[in-house]
């Protein structure tokens, strides 16, 4: 009676039960629901956080833009190989040594540019303001002894050994995340002036001054135009967008004005043919070497005016290379794959799930389109020359790797787009839901 009233161990009560169970379902079967049963909690727990992001199909404007930036790459690597191997034959450098460098820094942008696609942009959002701050932080090196470097004309290099880069470019991408981050936060209070119109005019003006202070006009242009963008983009009220614009261009009319050699300058392209032989030089032969390439052009290395009579043919100018060796219709193709490249960022700034998507595709392909007007304008004759790159063309490290990292962006709101239902397609199925509605009112029963 004694030992019927002793605890039996633990152990004991749990070997019973495990032959109990076998007795009743068998030891393969108890087997196998216990292996289903732990597991299936631990992939509840694990696959819990992936399900957040699980990915539609790849919308068309993906690829089209995978495209268009994958053609441009390739292209201006071809470009910037045909402009400057010939002229350089005979030199101390070697004729590769600007096409070797331009491909080490595609290369570089094309790792970033699939982290930047890779990566979901709300987590790259959390690096926003560290890397506002490395930009910013970027702009004041030309101003340091030993650092700065000045190149045709501009204090806007940095230069260490021989390595060089420009750090305005990355400034023009860090202050679209900037503004897309904080107007983002701030959507219903833009109408007030302290989260609309005031943190607009402090980015415009400080990025725009301090580059035009470097005596960088095109990249000060560039920057005030992107960050107005990005405020009409975003919702600022255009009365207050257009009220710092107009401030902003009569402070550049001012400042261009009252300097003889800028404003010489500037006003050179009203009249290229009567100042060709000094301030429009570069304008001119652009113009001449457009012309020599007639529809078909000269064929890829056939263009006479990279030989020397073409200053900066493989940066500032490149375009006008383009159109001597692949003509009318290849100049009409690039100028339509920037169009094309716009009109699919607007897209995908449309199709961005959150606000902050929207604004971030809206600024970049505001960047593109307007740093690709200006560069345009000046070899053309219908702008004045600025110094400015031609995205994804022109010979420059930083300009090609920064560009390469914003389409990745672009990329990365596109894949996750959220396209709505179509409207036909809605009616289509309404209406077919409402005829079975009416035939089941009236069938008989």
């Amino acid at each position: 009676m004694t030992s019927t009233l002793n605890p039996q161990p633990a152990s004991d009560v749990r070997a019973r039960r495990e032959a109990a169970l076998d007795r009743l379902h068998g030891g393969a079967e108890r087997s196998k629901r216990t292996r289903r049963v732990k597991p299936s909690r631990r992939a509840v727990q694990i696959k819990e956080p992936r399900a957040r992001e699980q990915l539609g199909p790849t919308p068309g404007v993906f690829y089209a833009i995978v495209v268009i930036v994958a053609v441009f790459v390739m292209l201006g690597l071809v470009m910037v190989l045909s402009a400057t191997s010939a002229n350089r034959v005979g030199g101390e450098d070697s004729p590769y040594s600007i096409f070797n460098r331009q491909l080490l820094w595609a290369s570089l942008g094309l790792v970033g540019m699939l982290i930047a696609l890779k990566v979901p942009y709300q987590r790259l959002r959390s690096f926003v303001i560290f890397g506002t701050i490395l930009a910013a932080g970027g702009m004041m090196l030309p101003f340091v002894p030993g650092l700065g470097a000045t190149i045709n004309g501009a204090n806007s290099w940095v230069r260490i050994g021989s390595f060089g880069f420009q750090p305005s470019e990355f400034l023009k991408l860090a202050a679209i995340a900037f503004l897309a981050d904080m107007f983002a936060r701030h959507r219903e209070e833009l109408h007030e002036p302290r989260r609309g119109v005031i943190p607009l005019a402090v980015v415009a003006f400080g990025c725009a001054g301090v580059s035009f202070v470097q005596g960088d006009l095109g990249s000060a242009i560039v920057l005030a135009a992107v960050v107005f963008a990005v405020g009409l983009i975003a919702g600022v009220p255009m009365l207050h967008v257009a009220s710092v614009g107009m401030i902003g261009v009569l402070g550049a009319t001012i400042a261009v004005v009252s300097d003889p050699r800028r404003f010489n300058r500037l006003a050179a392209f009203r009249d290229i043919e009567g100042n060709k032989e000094h301030l429009a030089w570069q304008s001119w032969q652009g113009l001449l070497s457009i012309a020599n390439g007639g529809m078909t052009g000269s064929g890829i290395g056939g263009s006479n005016s990279k030989l020397g009579y073409l200053p900066l043919a493989h940066s500032d100018f490149i375009f006008a290379v383009v159109a001597d060796e692949l003509g009318f219709i290849g100049s009409v193709a690039v100028i339509g794959g920037f169009a094309l490249l716009v009109w699919f960022g607007i897209q995908t700034a449309l199709a961005a799930p959150d606000q902050f998507g929207l604004i971030l595709a809206g600024g970049i392909a505001a960047w593109f389109g307007v740093q690709a007007i200006v560069n345009l304008g000046g070899v053309v004759g219908l702008m004045p020359v600025t110094g400015l790159t031609l995205p994804f063309f022109s010979a420059g490290g930083t300009s090609l790797f920064t560009s390469m990292v914003a389409a990745g962006l672009l990329l990365n709101v596109a894949r996750r787009a959220v396209t709505a239902p179509r409207p036909l397609r809605a009616s289509r199925t309404h209406a077919a839901m409402s005829r079975g509605t009416r035939r089941t009112a009236h069938a008989p029963r």
